[in-house]
């Protein structure tokens, strides 16, 4: 083989061995639980959605944990029922009342346990959601719901870490929703076109894992076209 020919093979085959690490760097960063909404906003109700997905190669997950803290209380909440599960609810008072409706709210609904019923789950390689409905939404941009991932091995996935804005997503984030903005539909309708527009640059700008697969798959195509440009040459050079 020519040596040229034989350094294009060795680079390719590095750089396809980082691009596959930078695979599964972006793949391992996106499977956590997370959690949202297309219609919840401060004051208002709606329905907030959790999606788990299994992390597990052996054990499926039997059970979900999720921890509504009291800046987060909702006068009203309910579950959507789901086949092959059991819903528990455990309510705590609350340190200041809530209002409702003129009415006065002194407990509120502070976990939400789903539990897979016999031979019911997630398996490995699937995911599963699970929905929660209520309301009114306190004033605030976001929420935050820590969670606990529970799979019929024993071991748990405790999804509980503070995401903080400017620094790097903590390895187990705790669930964040984005409340909507309490404007009119017209406003929400408008940010969402816009982001739209930019959700490939927003993708690549937002996740490291994205943006270590776009500068991966760059060098490779870089590194394929100046060993073949370097190749051409020594070809022309011989041939003269």
């Amino acid at each position: 083989m020519p040596r040229p020919l034989a350094r294009l093979v060795v680079l390719v085959a590095a750089l396809l061995t980082a691009l596959a690490a930078s695979v599964v760097v972006a793949t391992g960063a996106s499977a956590h639980v997370t959690v949202a909404s297309q219609d919840a906003a401060p004051g208002g109700f709606g329905k907030i959605t959790f999606r788990v997905p299994n992390e597990s190669d052996t054990a499926s997950t039997v059970g979900l944990r999720i921890q509504i803290p009291e800046d987060a209380a909702l006068a009203s909440l309910r579950t959507q029922p789901m086949a092959g599960w059991t819903a528990t609810l455990t309510t705590t008072d609350l340190d200041e009342p809530l209002e409702n409706h003129g009415q006065e709210i002194t407990s509120y609904v502070s976990v939400v346990e789903f539990r897979a019923d016999e031979g019911a789950g997630i398996a490995p390689g699937q995911f599963q959601e699970f929905s929660l409905s209520g309301g009114p939404f306190p004033d605030a941009d976001q929420l935050s719901f820590p969670t606990v991932q529970l799979y019929n091995d024993g071991t748990e996935a405790a999804w509980i870490e503070p995401t903080v804005d400017g620094q790097e997503e903590p390895e187990s984030p705790a669930p964040v929703l984005s409340l909507a903005a309490s404007s009119s539909a017209d406003t929400t309708t408008a940010a969402t076109a816009e982001d739209g527009d930019h959700s490939h640059a927003e993708a690549v700008e937002e996740s490291p894992g994205a943006l270590a697969l776009f500068l991966a798959i760059l060098a490779l195509l870089t590194g394929i076209a100046g060993v073949v440009l370097g190749w051409r040459a020594t070809r022309r050079t011989v041939s003269s």
